[in-house]
């Protein structure tokens, strides 16, 4: 029986009929852990997806309450430095991290499998999000945004789909709520938000609809051509270093910042991905978004068409392209080899790195000692 295969059977052993919801996400692994075979593992995607299987992640959703809520998209802080650690990034079921302006880099979580309590510190939507709540569907949680970027919010037909105290949504009835106990991070770093509670409002506004967004394709079998890659570097202007070092012994990356390791601050786990992503798209700058003089201005990340893309997964490197086949409601993007054959993903989170040029990526076949190792 297949990976798959036995998930679809453990939804009809526990489906919404039965007056149950799935048991567990440890039975449910462990059910299909007894069941699978591992002889020429099926491939799923990036269109197709067995009933019960989320898009985003290639495993089945833990429960049918996820299955039914929308995916959403949380922003997250990621500088400065003393934002960290972060909240809840690791129970994100995909991660995009982009630049913000000027070598500062944000997160773009999205959340469906699981549901946090405190995610954060929640920060400024921009441009990008326009392009990210399209293509996943998806309600967008934030914390503000200047003024140009508020003005195209609240005017676009999306604006339903919009959820931050900027709009009136407070802490009870919204999930954004102040934690002063990182006060002295700053103000504007203490927001964080209750996934659980934004859900909820979102099913009151009769808009937490659990819309797919497919795109990505997955199989437990590696991709042939691969070449050895155990660490990827990233330098945005010397403002925000990032190391990705892979972990043999649970076949995943594992994140460092600055130098040393970025957690979780939820449950103390360095934040991993098991598929990294880096795609490379055009930045265009906008100050016409801004008055004439003004010192501020956006940037208009082009994540429509295709553009030249890295998956690695496994310790091993793999080149293509990224493509968005258009920009309707929950077309995401698709990974493919030159010839046109889908790039698999292992089965679980993935991390996108959305970068100006693909030479920023430092891919390294080998990895050094861990950062801080010996001191």
């Amino acid at each position: 029986m297949s990976l798959w295969a036995g998930a679809s059977a453990a939804w009809a052993q526990s489906s919404p009929a039965s007056g149950q919801g799935l048991q567990s996400p440890a039975i449910l692994a462990t059910a299909v852990a007894r069941d699978y075979v591992p002889q020429a593992p099926p491939a799923i995607g990036p269109l197709d997806y067995p009933y019960g299987v989320n898009p985003l992640t290639g495993y089945p959703y833990p429960s049918v309450e996820a299955l039914e809520r929308r995916n959403l998209i949380v922003k997250i802080s990621n500088w400065p430095p003393r934002v960290r650690p972060q909240h809840g990034v690791n129970q994100a079921d995909l991660v995009f991290e982009y630049e913000a302006e000027g070598g500062v880099t944000r997160f773009a979580g999205i959340y469906r499998s699981q549901a946090p309590r405190q995610v954060g510190s929640v920060r400024s939507a921009r441009l990008l999000d326009i392009e990210l709540l399209t293509m996943y569907a998806a309600l967008l949680a934030y914390s503000g945004s200047s003024e140009p970027i508020e003005d195209i919010y609240l005017n676009a037909p999306f604006r339903p789909l919009l959820l931050s105290p900027s709009l009136g949504d407070n802490c009870d009835r919204g999930g954004f709520c102040r934690d002063n106990a990182y006060r002295e991070r700053g103000y504007e770093h203490t927001m964080f938000g209750d996934t659980r509670t934004m859900w909820e409002l979102a099913s009151r506004r009769n808009i937490n609809t659990g819309y797919r967004a497919n795109g990505f394709a997955f199989a437990l079998e590696l991709p042939s051509g691969g070449v050895r890659a155990e660490e990827l570097f990233l330098d945005w202007y010397q403002r925000t270093q990032t190391l990705w070092q892979y972990d043999d012994s649970r076949q995943r990356y594992l994140r460092y910042a600055d130098g040393v390791p970025q957690i979780d601050a939820i449950d103390g786990s360095q934040l991993y991905a098991d598929n990294l992503i880096i795609i490379e798209a055009a930045h265009n700058r906008r100050p016409d978004l801004f008055q004439p003089g003004a010192i501020d201005e956006s940037y208009e990340v082009a994540l429509w068409g295709r553009g030249p893309a890295v998956v690695l997964r496994n310790g091993q490197q793999f080149h293509g392209n990224w493509w968005r086949r258009d920009q309707s409601r929950g077309t995401a993007l698709q990974l493919h080899f030159d010839d046109g054959t889908p790039i698999h993903l292992q089965p679980g989170r993935s991390w996108i790195t959305v970068l100006r040029d693909l030479a920023w990526a430092d891919i390294r076949a080998e990895r050094g000692a861990p950062p801080g190792a010996g001191a």
